[in-house]
């Protein structure tokens, strides 16, 4: 046996076991300060067995702060509202550019690419100009419509319809489908790994937002949780206790979808990384 083949597996997987445990650290002290009281958390002793066991953080979040429950929902109607748009929208735009010929068709494709260069800071204020002439700050519309479309999705829905079998779109062809007609009842339903993976990587950066939000929103009861978490830090003391127990509860949905989508998330990876 060749002794690099031989130590190659086992300083692989030593190299892989400590990058979960460094991953994982964070989320194992999140979750057991989730269950500390204050006093315990800023006394400096470094334990993952609280001393203290104690559930009043979460009995804290949920009947005395009265919009929560409006929070999570905010988080998960937008969340939802703009993967779903995305899913649609990315799919059409890529489909399009992939397989219908059409005047500007590299041209929409090299800009799109542009976009992708674009860094999302730099878009910001005049995003919030635009919803403000709009009259849509406070609105769930100003959240969620400028973020119903991703270049970076488009173009890898693109690459995943290009080596689409032509085939199936010629045997619709012939059955009388129109463009329309074989997107969404033969080519759509035969994207599912692509549209998952899509779906974690969306759901996860329109849930996980912050800046957006904190950008066009100044109603507490416009807030998503990332936004309304912030608030238990006052400007002479964080409620850590607090904020620890309501992160664990906001990880709550993203650790759902991806336990759904998980099975179709690496076959979706793997599709949309052919050929242009």
């Amino acid at each position: 046996m060749n002794i690099k083949s031989f130590w190659a597996a086992p300083i692989l997987y030593t190299i892989l076991i400590l990058y979960s445990v460094l991953t994982f650290l964070p989320f194992a002290w999140a979750l057991s300060a989730s269950f500390k009281p204050l006093a315990e958390i800023v006394s400096g002793v470094d334990s993952l067995i609280p001393q203290q066991f104690t559930i009043e953080n979460y009995q804290q979040i949920f009947t005395q702060e009265p919009l929560f429950f409006r929070w999570f929902f905010n988080s998960v109607f937008v969340a939802v509202c703009v993967t779903l748009g995305n899913l649609l929208f990315n799919s059409m735009a890529g489909y399009a550019l992939a397989r219908i010929r059409f005047p500007g068709n590299q041209i929409w494709f090299f800009i799109i690419l542009a976009v992708l260069m674009v860094p999302g800071q730099v878009t910001l204020i005049p995003t919030f100009l635009i919803l403000k002439n709009l009259g849509w700050l406070n609105s769930y519309q100003g959240l969620i419509v400028p973020s119903i479309v991703n270049a970076t999705f488009i173009f890898m829905m693109r690459q995943f319809f290009i080596n689409f079998p032509k085939e199936l779109e010629e045997a619709a062809a012939l059955d009388g489908l129109g463009y329309l007609e074989t997107f969404f009842r033969v080519v759509l339903p035969l994207a599912k790994p692509a549209l998952a993976a899509q779906a974690i990587f969306i759901f996860m950066g329109a849930w996980n937002n912050f800046l957006t939000p904190l950008l066009i929103l100044s109603d507490p009861e416009m807030f998503t949780l990332p936004l309304g978490l912030n608030t238990f830090k006052g400007q002479y003391i964080s409620y850590w206790n607090y904020i620890m127990a309501a992160s664990m509860i906001f990880t709550l949905p993203a650790l759902l979808i991806y336990a759904f989508f998980n099975r179709y998330f690496i076959q979706g990876v793997t599709f949309t990384g052919g050929k242009g």
